[in-house]
């Protein structure tokens, strides 16, 4: 565990191993903590970073427009800080979006690109984040999710959603979950990280389009059961792609790395060797 100084902003973040850098983002809601499940496995053969964002975990939690914009300046500056020229990065949910944003206006610091659930490649999102992010609809969950039998009643909600098996969730994420809910500031970060990508009609902002600009190699990894975002998404950006591959974890719902690490690290190391 360290901390770092990233344009004005403190920056918790896990990291391991030796090798050319690997930065891994967490998602909406989540914190660096997920990726523990992979990261002996990738510190292998690389230097792996994995940081909590701003509004997350142990990272600062200013009063800002939490946005995929905002995280795109955050991977940018977070690779300053650590004085690496290029990475590869690794995307999950809302993140995958901001990184993305990254690869098409600063291709040169991204060596590979992997998009885990990634938001941002098509208008469908589950009807849940929908409602939660409606002005007054998820202000009252945030003041109860606060509390400790709020935090409790939170994962039991939200397991169903992200887990196709609600029993393969870890207990210290089901842990690091109840304490992240009861940090102060978490999560009005993440309901207004959440509005800023997603409305009663879906997501808000899809660059589907703008996908065959990506040059560098790009790794899709979807669970076979996301409910978040249906893999039909993944499917139809790794149409989109010039050097793409998509590879689905079956039995996985929206966080296969945490749901099936084993084979995620398979997938993500196949890839990369590949590209080496």
């Amino acid at each position: 565990m360290q901390t770092i100084n990233v344009a004005g902003l403190r920056t918790h973040y896990l990291v391991a191993g030796a090798g050319p850098p690997l930065v891994l983002l967490h998602g909406i809601g989540e914190s660096g903590a997920d990726w523990q499940w992979v990261m002996p496995a990738l510190a292998r053969r690389y230097r792996v970073y994995a940081p909590d964002l701003p509004g997350h975990g142990e990272s600062a939690k200013p009063v800002v427009d939490y946005s995929a914009t905002l995280y795109a300046r955050f991977i940018s500056d977070f690779l300053d800080a650590l004085d690496a020229p290029s990475a590869v990065i690794v995307g999950h949910s809302l993140a995958g979006l901001a990184s993305i944003l990254v690869a098409l206006t600063t291709p040169a610091r991204i060596r590979a690109l992997v998009l885990v659930g990634s938001a941002g490649l098509g208008r469908e999102v589950t009807i849940m984040l929908r409602l939660v992010a409606t002005p007054g609809y998820g202000d009252p969950g945030v003041l109860w999710s606060a509390t400790p039998f709020g935090a409790a009643q939170r994962n039991l909600v939200r397991l169903p959603l992200l887990f196709a098996n609600p029993n393969r969730a870890p207990l210290a994420w089901l842990a690091e979950q109840s304490r992240l809910a009861q940090e102060p500031g978490f999560l009005r970060a993440t309901l207004v990280e959440l509005r800023s990508q997603v409305n009663l009609l879906g997501q808000r902002w899809v660059v589907l389009d703008r996908l065959h600009q990506l040059s560098m190699p790009t790794l899709l990894i979807w669970g076979e059961y996301d409910q978040v975002v249906p893999l039909d998404q993944a499917r139809a950006a790794h149409a989109q792609l010039q050097r793409g591959q998509l590879f689905v974890i079956p039995d996985s719902g929206h966080l296969p790395h945490v749901e099936q690490p084993d084979q995620f690290v398979t997938a993500i190391s196949s890839f990369l060797e590949e590209q080496e």
